[in-house]
């Protein structure tokens, strides 16, 4: 069980009663923030666990460390018809994230003052569990996963995330120097947040830890929370890709994937990635998942989270990537548009650019990194009959042919195994970035 020291813990809660975390609107909606919905839907995560598609109706899901409920909101807009059940050890918090999802009219959710040690008394084993910015406060993350896992179902998933120690290494400096001045000897308000902001203003410009760190903006209520949650962050700690592979074995665990997994690809670091340098590209194949992600962080430590999905092992699990898919699987699969993607925009613009023959700049709906910027007008016709419901990968095959009846070069009709091959290469792209999900 999770054994937080009552001194911290009891530091940690008085700073986040005095400061409730994060200081969002209560009339915020993230409706119009695919990107944000995509990563916290229970349909994203357990289909690149099992290349399944789930329906979240009837999912039971715990947003552990809740803090005012922003994250609660998402979750419940990502995921339809679930139960949201929220935990924090600030009452004040907990008071806000009530607040907001009853405004935002969500009555299937439910919060409670709790710590993950108490976690078994709500009585409930969770589809998905969301424990954003919490574990890395705990003096040791395997009894706080290990408290997760216990109330996890064995199909469920965990999302939760650790400070990186090599990004925000001037950070834990800059709490080292505060602690060192005794700001940090009890719960840090206005004076504490006084003195920091007068002792960054003193120092030189090129002073190492100002240079880094500070940016002037740290006025108003906006900059009393960057203060607080950097600068003078009660139990803030950092770790590395290899602290969180030896935690989830000490765990009983099994690592999934990064939340956001195409921002960790190492050859994307380099400028030819189709032309390593001899050893890299001989060595990279053979490495483990653990040390790829291990070599981007030491190459380009820029996440400030080790963000990762993670669940109950599974020995059964045999999945492979589309790309090496064969054939007759291709010929059997069904054909899912992401869920986050149903919503009136998307569906218009799709349909006015085909009929108005011009590119669908797709990019801007999902993808948060650089990868299809749009869709010529046959391509995104294929997608079309995907808004109403997922399609035989066959039938897209026929559409396409139906809209391109002849080879544009040649004027011969367009052969089916040819069609075949263009659709198949257009899904295995748009599979990357998250736009479709296929199941075999």
């Amino acid at each position: 069980m999770v054994n937080i020291a009552s001194e911290l813990l009891e530091k940690i809660r008085q700073q986040f009663d005095s400061s409730p975390y994060p200081r969002i609107p209560l009339d915020k909606s993230p409706k119009k923030e695919p990107k944000l919905l995509y990563i916290h839907s229970l349909v994203t995560s357990y289909y690149l666990k099992t290349q399944k598609v789930i329906d979240s109706k009837g999912k039971v899901i715990l947003d552990a460390g809740c803090g005012t409920g922003y994250k609660s909101l998402i979750l419940a807009e990502a995921n339809p018809g679930a139960k949201i059940v929220g935990v924090d050890i600030s009452p004040e918090s907990i008071k806000l994230a009530q607040q907001r999802l009853e405004h935002h009219g969500f009555d299937n959710a439910e919060f409670h003052v709790l710590s993950l040690e108490e976690l078994p008394q709500l009585n409930y084993q969770f589809d998905y569990i969301n424990c954003d910015e919490l574990l890395y406060l705990l003096p040791d993350i395997t009894v706080g996963l290990k408290a997760m896992k216990a109330v996890l179902k064995p199909e469920g998933i965990i999302r939760t995330n650790l400070h990186s120690e090599l990004q925000r290494v001037y950070f834990f400096r800059a709490q080292q120097l505060f602690t060192m001045m005794g700001l940090m000897e009890g719960n840090p308000e206005e004076m504490e947040m006084e003195i920091v902001k007068d002792t960054m203003k003193a120092l030189k410009d090129h002073v190492h830890l100002k240079a880094i760190t500070w940016d002037g903006n740290y006025d108003g209520e906006e900059g009393k929370e960057r203060i607080l949650m950097n600068y003078l962050f009660q139990g803030d700690k950092g770790y590395t890709i290899p602290d969180m592979f030896s935690a989830l074995v000490e765990s009983d665990l099994e690592f999934i994937s990064m939340v956001n997994w195409r921002q960790w690809e190492l050859v994307d670091l380099f400028k030819e990635p189709d032309n390593l340098p001899t050893f890299l590209a001989m060595t990279l194949p053979d490495i483990s998942i653990e040390e790829r992600l291990q070599l981007f962080e030491l190459l380009h430590p820029v996440h400030r989270l080790i963000d990762f999905w993670c669940g109950h092992p599974d020995s059964d699990a045999d999945i492979l990537t589309v790309a090496e898919w064969s054939d007759s699987d291709w010929r059997v699969s069904t054909v899912h548009l992401c869920p986050q993607l149903k919503i009136p925009k998307f569906q218009t613009e799709l349909i006015a650019c085909v009929q108005d023959l011009r590119p669908f700049p797709i990019c801007q709906y999902l993808s948060p990194t650089d990868g299809i910027k749009e869709l010529e007008t046959s391509r995104a016709t294929c997608l079309i009959p995907l808004l109403e419901q997922p399609q035989p990968m066959m039938a897209l095959v026929e559409r396409w042919q139906q809209f391109r009846p002849l080879d544009p070069v040649t004027l011969e009709p367009t052969e089916s195994e040819a069609a075949f091959n263009i659709v198949k290469q257009l899904l295995i792209t748009l599979e990357s970035f998250g736009y479709v999900m296929l199941e075999r």
